[in-house]
């Protein structure tokens, strides 16, 4: 991209672009930080906090999908933003923009695989927690049934 044009100033906590809207450019963060949240049922959560030299809003610009997540400034940050025709009158010039775009977005892949299987790992961890407080719950229970025999009926359980 022209590394000499200025973008825009963003203010601390001004939202750039949010989840779910139509995205027609994308940015590059020319200075300052900028924090990517998602919305989730327990409320947002950051994915990210990108830094200078980094492209954001780019995968709206290719698929034509809404916005998949919300981009804040952290603190002030000056941004770029590029539209799909200025974006292709600069690979035109520069054609590996392309491989540059191609690896951030392979690094994030990355990045979020990496992310998924941390997940995935937490999930059976708790999923085995279960298991075995469900296997104590039935060791209680059987003991219940043995003195329910030997008490007739009443059952105490102290903590």
């Amino acid at each position: 991209m022209n590394g000499g044009e200025l973008g825009r100033v963003c203010a601390d906590g001004e939202i750039i672009f949010k989840e779910g809207e139509k995205g027609e450019v994308m940015y590059v963060i020319q200075s300052g930080r900028v924090r990517i949240t998602k919305q989730t049922l327990d409320g947002d959560i950051t994915i990210a906090t990108l830094e200078r030299g980094e492209i954001i809003g780019e995968m709206s610009l290719f698929d034509k999908l809404p916005r998949s997540a919300t981009a804040i400034a952290c603190g002030e940050a000056r941004i770029l933003s590029i539209d799909k025709k200025k974006l292709f009158s600069n690979i035109s010039r520069d054609p590996t923009l392309v491989f540059r775009i191609l690896e951030t977005m392979s690094q994030r892949i990355r990045k979020l695989n990496e992310n998924l299987a941390e997940v995935e790992k937490d999930r059976v961890g708790i999923l085995k927690l279960y298991v075995k407080v469900e296997d104590i719950c039935c060791m209680v229970l059987e003991e219940a049934k043995k003195a329910v025999k030997a008490d007739n009926g009443s059952v105490m359980i102290l903590n």
